[in-house]
């Protein structure tokens, strides 16, 4: 019998499928992602992950024929590892994946992806509408985007293509990425960097606010939460929609996608104050064609779904690879 296993590593969790030769999905599990102290602490959390649901399934991990990850970057190809993760803490600087796996399931063939090329495969496989020219973007604890341009997934050399939440959209860099960079993408609209963007508008204008904005606990559900009863709260999401256009206007002027799903947790538990700002903006800063911007159709599912389907079709994604 033929077992696939599809893992998804993310800032915030790991998880684990594995699926029959048929695609179906026999056996899941997924935890929390370790904070260190170390990135051999986070091996070990995806090893454990992908034996529990090696376990779910009834099956030993060396009966997976092959597997596929989708993970948080950058990525070291040739290492088969995660370099100096922008959303973990500093003490993580390396993160062994593709050695570790091959030695558990006991094969060669396990494919590591960036986590929203992974996505971008999972929506090809899985969405009925999956044109040659798409991609998927996520906003979640970070901002990336996979991208498929006439029919192909873009990789690069080391993995790392489709970055984009590292985009400079501010030139005036008046906030830090979590990478150390000035003026990105990510540093004013991730679930990480709301929080800290929220505070540094309300230190510029410290108007009246039911914001928690001094609490360490303060997060981007508690701006999202207060819409439409905050000004502080309504002020950001719109600041943090005008980004977010920006940042889409550069992905569609750039690769030209008929579609573009959008996925992660910020997007994903608030679909219209963060696609509804986007959408309104979009006509205005794009002078080509302007695609169908909506959700994905695989919800928290879609890194992990593409991570197996391109264990199924040996790293493309492609259904016309499947065998």
């Amino acid at each position: 019998m033929v077992y696939y296993a599809g893992v998804d590593l993310g800032a915030t969790n790991v998880r684990a499928v594995v699926a029959d030769g048929d695609g179906t999905i026999v056996g899941s599990h997924e935890q929390g992602t370790p904070r260190g102290p170390t990135g051999i602490a986070v091996t070990e959390a995806v090893l454990g992950v992908l034996r529990e649901a090696c376990a779910n399934a009834n099956i030993d991990p060396d009966q997976i024929t092959t597997a596929g990850i989708g993970s948080i970057g950058p990525l070291d190809l040739a290492e088969g590892a995660v370099i100096d993760p922008a959303n973990l803490p500093d003490t993580i600087d390396r993160i062994p994946l593709t050695g570790p796996i091959m030695n558990l399931i006991e094969s060669d063939e396990v494919y590591l992806h960036n986590d929203t090329n992974a996505g971008v495969i999972g929506e090809r496989f899985y969405s009925d509408r999956n044109p040659d020219d798409m991609a998927y973007l996520t906003i979640s604890s970070g901002i990336g985007a996979g991208i498929c341009v006439d029919g192909s997934v873009l990789s690069g050399w080391d993995g790392n293509a489709g970055e984009v939440g590292h985009m400079v959209v501010d030139p005036q860099g008046q906030l830090t990425c979590g990478c150390g960079k000035d003026g990105h993408w990510e540093a004013y609209c991730s679930g990480n960097n709301i929080p800290r963007y929220t505070r540094w508008i309300h230190q510029e204008d410290p108007v009246e606010t039911a914001l928690p904005v001094e609490d360490p606990e303060f997060s981007a559900a508690d701006v999202f939460e207060l819409a439409g009863k905050d000004p502080l709260a309504d002020h950001v999401i719109e600041q943090v929609g005008h980004w977010n256009a920006m940042g889409v206007a550069n992905i569609i002027h750039a690769y030209a996608p008929l579609v573009i799903y959008v996925g992660g947790a910020v997007a994903l538990n608030n679909e219209e104050l963060v696609l509804g700002p986007l959408k309104e903006e979009l006509s205005e800063m794009v002078f080509t064609n302007v695609p169908d911007v909506q959700l994905t159709t695989l919800g928290d599912d879609v890194v992990v779904k593409g991570a197996l389907a391109s264990a199924m079709t040996r790293g493309t994604g492609d259904r016309a690879k499947l065998h």
